[in-house]
């Protein structure tokens, strides 16, 4: 007898468990939006604070986003997903609100970068503003990724 499967059942791909984390495409994404995130709120840290509220935004959203994702990644790690589909879920709505979060930040670190221009100790304090612009927005692009590759999956 041949073994099949049953013409409605479809084969999904099992959620990568251990170091396969870091070799599955979707998944593949958290290690480097930690990394880049991080950059971000140290760049952040570094620079004189000018415009408290907006800066404040970008480090709450960096440092929760930052904090959220590693305790996914140490999650698929060690394989507490146990392979459910409300992972996926979970995995996909978080980094889809993620990335709408990570784009308002971006754009409000943005407008802090134009205006630290101006500052006393602008060359400083611009570049390092400029490099925190940078980190966000390549973040953003990176939550947006992980996202659309999760739901395309």
């Amino acid at each position: 007898m041949d073994s099949t499967c049953p013409p409605g059942a479809s084969t999904q791909p099992s959620m990568p468990s251990g170091p396969a984390v870091f070799k599955t495409i979707p998944y593949a994404f958290i290690l480097p939006e930690i990394l880049c995130g991080t950059w971000v709120w140290i760049l952040i840290a570094a620079t004189s604070v000018s415009l408290p509220l907006l800066q404040g935004w970008v480090m709450y959203v960096s440092l929760s986003s930052w904090l959220i994702s590693l305790l996914l990644l140490l999650s698929y790690l060690f394989g507490f997903h146990k392979n459910s589909e409300n992972w996926k879920v979970l995995d996909s709505l978080y980094h889809g609100a993620t990335a709408i979060l990570y784009m308002s930040a971006a754009v409000l670190q943005a407008n802090a970068t134009i205006t630290s221009e101006f500052h006393p100790r602008s060359p400083l304090y611009y570049q390092l503003n400029s490099a925190a612009s940078f980190f966000a927005f390549l973040t953003t692009f990176l939550y947006i990724l992980h996202a659309f590759s999760i739901y395309y999956r």
